[in-house]
């Protein structure tokens, strides 16, 4: 005979901890993705953070790539065509979570980037590696968006920010020790190993994931085709094109210096403009659900948040990937010691972001730190732009560091300031809408940085090298990097002088990117975090009065899941037959905390098909 402290569930016959047997009517029923064991989640955990890991590397291989195949002047699209691929098809992710389940859409993500990547270790041509990349960024997305969703799955909100905090250090982890491990291997054995040799890790995760990942999740299920008709086709087309085009137009005037009157120039030009104002078009007049919320650009905070990303996204991109660069031309290193250089920015980009995380917990503020931490970017990048030939080997080796942790404290501080001051129904579309401006100038960053670098650096070496065949050596150099280091003595030092210049001037201009972000963030105000619960806190407690803020200001109602399981391979939406009253009278019933993280909740980005919380982004 059972006791009330006898545990309702047996424990598990067999192996596969998100099975069990129930004892009642001896079906099998499947866990919830809070009730799975220890093992189960941590074996989950290590498939999706490898992937995470393997999604960050590479980087600091482009000019020893480019250079094989004598095309260092399209150095920018192995990273554009990645940063081009995820900006895109990142959104489709969180309905691929619907409709293909957990599981699926991550293991679509993971083979997406191992197939990727395998193009990458073969390719016969740069343009051929160009097109993995893009094949590399459609999978690299989706990793992280499904990595975040799943970890969102599997922990409580008490819990959740320590797991993304520690799937950000694996980021960071693959951003800093894939530049120096890359670079060691790609100068013994060649650059095409780096990418061959991830293939068992892309394997590791696949099989991680494949065996464990098999909770259920509670509510209501919809059919593929409900969920499908929502997506934004219309937006992610127009944009895909348009930022394409605008690439394109960089890289045949700048990059390929072609004159203004080229038709290839003029005609991606056109393009560019004309599918950019029917972006707009279709994200405010069309799409039902658009990737560009429409009503948050009529809101003060969104915008400015919104521009800060971009500003900061943009400096950040620029000086990553053409900050190895320096070492190797100007300063001869291997491209190994030239990844090294990227360690202390992404030791010092975790420790911000974990950082910035710890002060709003504590503290219930943000303007104040990002005030403060905000304009380290901005003495990082001077730094960096002020760096020579014979600067001490502490300025070269930390100069980077306030770069890193300034930026993460500010990316944090700024998500932040953007949920708290839009309706909680808004959470996921305005954590998208943030992160569609922060995709777009990564993918600037290092597009507009590649074509000014190119144009300076093609200035400078005509100004330096002349004599009959002055063009043929001219444009062998920008071609390949790596050949700085084997050319005679003068037309050498020729060399390193206008990397340096080139660089130098990529550099100022992220400098002048940064302390535009800092200027357009000072307007921003700030406002009361809740802190979190006590273990003993009732619904009947008295709030703080600062607690009631614009969220509360009008009723609503929000759903609560019932206890419907779906496989994680149809996932589902929140039933919408058992409501929850908020009001703003701060009485009996229940309301729900402003939270300090865009994934601290399953209803703000989860459950994106409810028709109340993660709906329409468009009001009418």
């Amino acid at each position: 005979m059972s006791s009330e402290r006898d545990p309702l569930l047996k424990p598990l016959p067999r192996h596969d901890a998100s099975v069990q047997n129930s004892e009642e009517d001896g079906k099998e029923k499947k866990l919830g993705p809070l009730e799975i064991s220890r093992s189960n989640r941590w074996a989950i955990l290590a498939g999706i953070w490898t992937a995470i890991f393997l999604a960050t590397l590479v980087a600091t291989l482009m000019p020893s790539i480019s250079s094989e195949f004598n095309k260092s002047h399209q150095v920018s699209w192995l990273g554009t065509a990645y940063l081009l691929a995820t900006c895109t098809f990142t959104p489709i992710y969180g309905r691929l979570c619907n409709v293909m389940g957990r599981r699926r859409a991550n293991q679509t993500a993971v083979l997406f980037a191992a197939l990727g990547t395998i193009a990458c270790g073969v390719s016969p041509s740069m343009n051929f590696l160009i097109a993995a990349r893009f094949l590399c960024g459609i999978g690299g997305g989706g990793i992280f968006t499904t990595a975040t969703i799943i970890t969102s799955d599997m922990f409580t909100l008490r819990s959740r920010g320590l797991a993304q905090s520690v799937a950000g250090i694996f980021s960071a982890l693959g951003m800093g020790l894939g530049g120096p491990l890359g670079g060691l291997i790609s100068d013994r054995y060649g650059w095409r190993v780096v990418f061959l040799m991830q293939v068992p890790l892309f394997v590791l995760s696949f099989a991680l994931t494949g065996y464990n990942l098999r909770y259920v999740t509670p509510g209501k299920g919809k059919t593929p085709g409900e969920v499908l008709k929502r997506i934004d086709y219309g937006g992610i087309i127009t944009t895909l094109v348009w930022v394409f085009a605008s690439l394109l137009f960089l890289s045949y005037h700048y990059n390929e210096q072609l004159p203004w009157n080229d038709a290839r120039v003029i005609s991606t030009l056109v393009v560019a403009a004309a599918f950019f104002l029917l972006f707009i078009v279709v994200e405010l007049k069309v799409a039902v659900e658009p990737v560009l919320a429409p009503f948050l650009l009529k809101q003060k905070i969104p915008v400015l948040v919104g521009a800060s990303n971009f500003l900061v996204a943009f400096c950040n991109f620029s000086i990553m990937y053409l900050f190895p660069m320096w070492f190797q031309t100007v300063m001869l290193k291997s491209a190994s010691v030239a990844g090294l250089h990227l360690l202390p920015s992404s030791i010092s980009m975790t420790i911000g972001s974990m950082f910035a995380g710890w002060y709003m917990h504590k503290t219930g503020k943000y303007k104040l730190i990002n005030l403060t931490f905000g304009i380290l970017p901005f003495i990082g990048a001077m730094l960096i732009a002020t760096m020579n030939e014979n600067s001490s080997a502490a300025g070269l080796w930390l100069s980077i560091i306030p770069l890193g942790f300034g930026n993460a404290v500010v990316l944090q501080t700024m998500l932040i300031a953007l949920l708290a001051h839009i309706p909680q129904s808004a959470m996921a579309v305005g954590t998208g809408f943030g992160q569609l401006f922060r995709g777009v100038g990564q993918v600037g960053g290092v597009a507009i940085s590649s074509a000014v670098f190119q144009a300076v650096l093609d200035s400078e070496l005509r100004k330096r090298i002349r004599g009959n065949d002055a063009n043929e050596t001219i444009r062998k150099i920008r071609q390949s990097a790596t050949l700085v280091v084997s050319l005679p003595p003068d037309l050498q030092r020729a060399a390193r002088d206008s990397y340096d210049t080139a660089l130098r001037t990529v550099f100022i201009m992220a400098m002048c990117s940064t302390l535009m972000a800092y200027m357009v963030r000072l307007p921003i105000p700030d406002k009361y975090l809740e802190e979190p619960e006590p273990a003993d806190h009732h619904p009947e407690s008295p709030q703080h009065p600062a607690q009631l803020d614009a969220e509360n200001a009008a009723s609503s109602v929000v759903t609560s899941p019932l206890d419907t399981p779906c496989d994680s391979d149809s996932e589902s939406d929140r039933d919408e037959r058992t409501p929850i009253l908020r009001t703003s009278a701060g009485g009996p019933n229940f309301r729900r905390p402003r939270r300090l993280s865009s994934y601290e909740s399953v209803d703000g980005v989860m459950d994106l098909e409810d028709d109340i919380i993660g709906g329409t982004a468009r009001r009418e």
